[in-house]
């Protein structure tokens, strides 16, 4: 099964960085933007996400919401998210989805 932009994706119940997330229910009637990384820490990831949560309230105001997922485990994106925050004072408020 493909999907395509402005097809409706498939339901999925995952846990995140914002807790477990039903995205239908977590989506509302906002538009998404589901977006992978290949791993947290990495240099390019990092500059990626802080790109896009100083971008976040911008996308909101489009009523899009974004929502990150990896490979990598919910504890691992807990540690990225601080230590984001940390280094850089930049908080991601989108949600990291565990694979």
């Amino acid at each position: 099964m493909s999907v395509r932009i402005n097809d409706v994706a498939p339901d999925f119940t995952a846990q995140s960085t914002a807790g477990e997330i039903r995205f239908h229910e977590w989506l509302g009637d906002s538009y998404g933007i589901v977006f992978s990384h290949p791993r947290d820490f990495t240099p390019v990831c990092t500059s990626e996400f802080i790109a896009l949560s100083r971008a976040a309230e911008r996308f909101a105001e489009l009523n899009c919401a974004l929502l990150a997922v990896s490979v990598d485990s919910l504890y691992a994106h807990l540690a990225w998210v601080r230590a984001i925050r940390d280094a850089f004072g930049v908080t991601v408020s989108f949600p990291i989805v565990e694979d």
